[in-house]
């Protein structure tokens, strides 16, 4: 065989190694219809939530830390423009992760489950948030109330059905 024919042949065989892998990956990755309704409506705005922050002034910065800080109190300790950033990127990464094919259902609801608990601290540690029972939301804690729904998905995500083979 000639060296012009080996080399083809070498070709040939590389891209049918990379499309084997390209095939394993799209079947194991491939996310029914259930786990992408869990993961697209979540990971679209907690990115878009990601994005809007990446402009944040040190005041704004500053007021969300305040707020946080009240679930989170080692918050306190970072600037409120690395908080501000941060927190973006950290929002940026959760939203891409729901909506990357190619992160497992359980990682990415583990990483949900993270965020929508430090969500939920904020709510329950703050009396101002909560009617006087503690659990209720107050008008000022429905914005937060609603990051249960986050748990819940992400609960969802975790315990779902492993994908045989």
């Amino acid at each position: 065989m000639s060296r012009e024919g080996r080399l083809m042949g070498e070709e040939c065989s590389q891209e049918l190694a990379i499309a084997d892998i390209l095939i394993r990956i799209s079947r194991r990755s491939f996310m029914n219809i259930s786990a992408l309704a869990l993961r697209t409506i979540p990971g679209a705005f907690i990115l878009n939530a990601g994005i809007s922050k990446l402009k944040l002034d040190g005041e704004s910065a500053a007021g969300l830390q305040g707020m946080a800080s009240t679930g989170v109190p080692a918050v306190k300790q970072l600037s409120p423009e690395t908080f501000g950033k941060t927190l973006a990127w950290g929002e940026i990464a959760l939203g891409s992760a729901l909506l990357t094919p190619l992160v497992s259902n359980r990682l990415a609801g583990l990483a949900l489950g993270g965020f929508s608990a430090g969500m939920l601290s904020m709510y329950f540690r703050n009396d101002a948030m909560t009617e006087s029972d503690g659990v209720r939301p107050s008008q000022d804690g429905t914005p937060l109330a609603k990051d249960l729904w986050l748990a819940a998905i992400a609960v969802a995500l975790i315990s779902g059905q492993k994908k045989k083979g």
